[in-house]
């Protein structure tokens, strides 16, 4: 278990974050997978800038800058949404998908870590239950953060409708 400490810190802190912020978990949920997509299609692209710019230090720009597209639009996100959520049942349910943010951040940010802590993670025996569970995660992560977006909507129109009257 003391092992595990630096996995549980990397899902508790941004658990936390979200949830004592009342920062909206399904907004930055979407933008984990926008940062995701941007490493995907984007990051292959600028490798070959960045080893053209910066040979000796390819490895560790390259490195840096998947990370930072990764969680930058985690990060705007996050400041753009802070106390966004409202209602105590809304920063309950908030929970949900926070936690989903947390573990997919996680599942998601350690591919891209310097290979030899990528490998320490790895060894782990928490990162291999989380790493097996993660097509389950995402699954429910995006299903919830769906809902969570929906009855935000309905609370708007009706919100939107009581202004009107």
């Amino acid at each position: 278990m003391p092992n595990n400490i630096e996995i549980i810190a990397a899902l508790v802190i941004p658990l936390a974050v979200l949830t004592v912020l009342r920062i909206n978990a399904a907004m930055v949920f979407l933008s984990l997978c926008l940062g995701y997509v941007l490493v995907e299609f984007v990051a292959k692209d600028t490798d070959s800038l960045i080893s053209f710019v910066a040979p000796d230090d390819s490895s560790v720009s390259a490195t840096t800058l998947r990370l930072v597209m990764l969680l930058l639009p985690v990060v705007l996100t996050s400041i753009i949404m802070v106390f966004s959520v409202h209602g105590r049942v809304r920063t309950i349910l908030n929970f949900l998908p926070a936690a989903g943010v947390a573990i997919l951040m996680l599942v998601l940010a350690v591919p891209l870590l310097t290979p030899g802590l990528r490998y320490a993670i790895e060894e782990q025996g928490l990162w291999r239950q989380i790493n097996d569970a993660q097509a389950m995660v995402v699954g429910i992560s995006a299903f919830i953060s769906l809902l969570f977006l929906w009855t935000q909507r309905r609370s708007a129109e009706r919100m939107n409708h009581h202004k009107r009257h």
